[in-house]
């Protein structure tokens, strides 16, 4: 039975504005509801008697008749009339059969359910069938609800709505929105929420930097308006990044003020107001470093370029008050960054500003480029990050005790012999390890690699269990690279080839070695001269060399990380090595045997894993997954190996790639209620990994809010890298292996056993995946015929609405 309508007796209920079918939530849904005197039959039966008989799901059968081929069909586009809280609770109750507040194929419920007609006022019904149409209806409700209809005329083309155009709509318009967040009087409530903090307290504290004073003072005049935040301000002291400090604020933690402007309040006044920024999501609830460039260029993709801008002043605004750009603006991050991509960031962004004001552009230009020198001369390339014997950078932060950010748990196992070997518990042996009192060697070497794992953005993997703070990791000498190359191409072709530093720091000597980083006082000072291409072009020509002579792998045509300490290569296999594309410090014939030789090691359905299933190792209960290995797939991953790809001209390739990642995210958005995970199990296909952390993105309601930043940001990328067939193959959720063909050259990295997987309906891969153990019935394969592909995914084909049969 269709759900009841509650509308007053004797009217109709109409909707008249004729809105854009597609077009977002706000738009769609705003506006009140009308209604006008009924004279039509239907009204008659909207409070009395109702002929509409319900289907019967007794033994396998129901008394709906299927519809064929030939039925007649409407020409007019089809709408219905709905009540949303009623609709919301019969959907939830016959279909969300484990109570997820999600609609997926995982659900047994039976993915039918009929919705009374706005041309009829709701007297006949129109059956809408299928995962993918129930579970839009579930979010167009959830939407409808959160603009405070009751009532709404819901056309079917936002239930049969193409999935690609869906998806990525809903990311220009919906997820970035929800995942923007501003520091400032109207934002704190928002962005102080910290789902990592343990320590209990739950009011807002903002650690303000030394030399902000009237910053400082606007927070303090913030807390004193709203005194109901119990909002915390302090001021850091000159060095905020020394380790004893920063350890010092464990138990205190808070958000990092960051970048503001001032603007006109209207009463002919300037105030401070916060710069917006956009946030990866779920846990991860203010600005991170490595995450914000690859959502900037799904930003430059939808046209946001002035967000993405902010972005830019915010990492400007790190650099000179915190010392660096930040893994994230909290306060235990003090110690630690990421990996630097701001210089192709900002020209990036510069090359999409606003023509009309070139020399304020170039004003912009030259702070970023300013601050990207800076942040290269006493971070990446001044100890301890730098090993002056082999001019090798490394990830190695300050930093002193256990990570605070971590779950409660993530340690237990490594502490566990200490605290048996103190007769203590746990939680005492943390507490008195942290504080000093006990002192072990072993576990300060523990915590040192650790740290550079996290610094690395790839925590956790086992390419760097206990050893990373020691590697000269191939893709930080790749973007190092890119540093210098993008330094010297801004100073020679925007700068005229001279660029002046502003503030004053130590140069370190080039070329490097144990010899000129002995004495650093007679080092250069950033202010003594002026900064020239030819110097940073000499600088990446020098690099290219030592990545040359320490990273490359002739006889395995794959660059590896270095050893510092063991002086060796580390032989782990990781999908990083493609970053040298990226960078273009790859010469041709070393592009060729990458991708001749080494690419097929990390191709699989779903896209690029991450490292090889042989470099990972054999998992057990002693040594799990970890999520930064083989099987997973992570976005930035793809976007770098499609851009470096594209870049030696094997743009074929970039586009194959880009396609099965594209297809197992649009494939995951279909059969569970518009997922968009933080990262995907590639040989799989499946967002519901169960390596260390879980997965992020995907604990929402009804309708997903933010996706998660630069999966967002690789699908509006990914879909640049796609012809308009292949676009429309995605849309049909069309198996790779399928579109393409199995290539007699193509040997991607999965087992028959996966690839056979690859064509089974996606129930059978979520059954198999939550390890249900009832027999999963296997429908048949996409590749039998191209009509197996209308019943594998019919709800895509939006313009056949009378056929909406579903086959699981």
């Amino acid at each position: 039975m269709a759900p009841a309508l509650t509308h007053p007796t004797g009217v109709n209920f109409i909707d008249e504005q004729h809105r854009p079918v597609h077009s977002d939530a706000s738009t769609y849904y705003g506006g009140e509801e009308r209604f006008s005197r009924s004279r039509t039959y239907s009204a008659s039966f909207t409070h009395g008697y109702n002929p509409k008989r319900p289907p019967v799901f007794g033994d396998e059968w129901h008394q709906r008749s299927r519809r064929m081929s030939h039925d007649e069909k409407s020409t007019a586009p089809r709408r219905f009339l709905i009540d949303v809280e009623e609709t919301i609770r019969v959907v939830l109750e016959q279909e969300d059969t484990d109570g997820d507040f999600q609609i997926s194929v995982t659900d047994a419920g039976p993915k039918l359910m009929a919705l009374g007609t706005a041309t009829s006022n709701g007297f006949k019904t129109f059956d809408i069938r299928g995962t993918y149409m129930l579970s839009n209806l579930l979010q167009e409700l959830a939407l409808a609800r959160d603009h405070g209809r009751k009532r709404i005329v819901l056309d079917e083309a936002r239930l049969t709505e193409n999935p690609v155009d869906r998806l990525s709509r809903m990311i220009k318009y919906s997820f970035w929105n929800a995942l923007t967040r501003r520091i400032d009087g109207e934002g704190l409530e928002i962005i102080c929420a910290d789902p990592k903090n343990r320590t209990g307290r739950v009011n807002p504290r903002i650690y303000v930097p030394h030399g902000e004073p009237a910053m400082a003072e606007y927070y303090r005049q913030v807390a004193r308006e709203k005194p109901h935040l119990n909002l915390d301000v302090q001021v850091l002291p000159p060095k905020p990044d020394d380790p004893v400090y920063v350890k010092s604020l464990n138990n205190k933690p808070g958000i990092l003020a960051l970048a503001m402007q001032e603007v006109d309040n209207g009463k002919g006044q300037k105030v401070l107001k916060g710069i917006p920024f956009v946030v990866p999501g779920a846990r991860f609830n203010e600005l991170y470093n490595w995450d914000s460039y690859f959502i900037s260029l799904g930003l430059l993709v939808d046209g946001y370029v002035n967000l993405a801008k902010g972005m830019v002043d915010h990492f400007i605004f790190e650099i000179k008050h915190y010392g660096k750009i930040l893994n994230g603006s909290r306060s235990y991050y003090l110690c630690r960054t990421q990996p630097p991509f701001l210089t192709d960031m900002a020209l990036q962004i510069y090359n999409q500003l606003d023509r009309s004001d070139m020399e304020e552009n170039r004003r912009w230009l030259k702070r970023a480029i300013q601050a990207a020198i800076k942040e290269y001369h006493t971070i990446w390339v001044a100890e301890p990050r730098m090993d002056p014997k082999t001019g090798l950078s490394r990830y190695r932060p300050d930093g002193l005790g256990i990570p605070p950010e971590t779950e409660a748990t993530h340690f237990t196992h490594i502490l566990e012999p200490y605290a048996e070997k103190h007769g203590l518990s746990v939680l005492e042996f943390s507490e008195r390890y942290n504080d000093g009192t006990i002192k072990e060697p072993e576990l300060d070497e523990y915590f040192l690699h650790d740290r550079a794992v996290r610094e690395s953005g790839h925590d956790t993997t086992y390419r760097f269990e206990k050893r990373c703070a020691n590697l000269g990791t191939i893709d930080l000498q790749a973007l190092l690279y890119k540093y210098e190359v993008d330094i010297g191409t801004a100073i020679r072709e925007v700068f005229d080839d001279e660029l002046e530093l502003e503030e004053d720091f130590a140069l370190t000597p080039f070329p490097p070695s144990p010899e000129s980083y002995a004495n650093p006082s007679r080092w250069e000072r950033s202010t003594s001269r002026l900064q020239k291409s030819e110097e940073w072009f000499r600088r990446a020509e020098w690099r290219k060399g030592i990545i040359d002579k320490y990273c490359w792998n002739e006889s395995k045509a794959l660059y590896f990380d270095y050893d510092t300490v063991q002086e060796k290569q580390s032989l782990y296999e990781s999908v990083t090595a493609f970053w040298t594309l990226w960078a273009g410090c790859a010469s041709e014939e070393q592009c060729w045997k990458l991708i001749s030789h080494s690419l097929k090691k990390f191709e699989v359905l779903g896209g690029l894993v991450s490292g090889t299933e042989e470099s990972r190792g054999k998992i057990s209960l002693d040594r799990p997954n970890r999520q930064w290995d083989y099987p997973y797939a992570w976005p930035p991953h793809q976007i770098m190996a499609w851009v470096g790809l594209e870049r030696y001209g094997y743009l074929e390739d970039a586009q194959r790639l880009a396609y099965r990642f594209l297809y197992m995210m649009t494939t995951a958005f279909v059969d569970f209620n518009g997922v968009v995970p933080e990262k995907f199990d590639a040989v799989r296909l499946s967002h519901l990994v169960d390596a260390e952390y879980g997965n992020q993105g995907i604990d929402f309601k009804m309708v997903p809010r933010e996706g998660f930043g630069w999966m967002n940001a690789a699908y509006q990328v990914g879909l640049t890298y796609l012809s308009t067939g292949m676009r429309r193959a995605v849309a049909t959720c069309t198996s790779p292996e399928v579109f393409f063909g199995q290539s007699s050259n193509a040997q991607p990295a999965y087992s028959s056993q996966a690839y056979a997987a690859a064509n089974n309906d996606p129930l059978g891969l979520a059954m198999d995946t939550l390890k249900l153990s009832s027999p999963v019935m296997q429908p048949a394969t996409l590749s039998q015929s191209p009509g197996a592909l209308e019943q594998e995914h019919p709800e895509s084909q939006q313009a056949q609405h009378g056929s909406h049969a579903e086959s699981r």
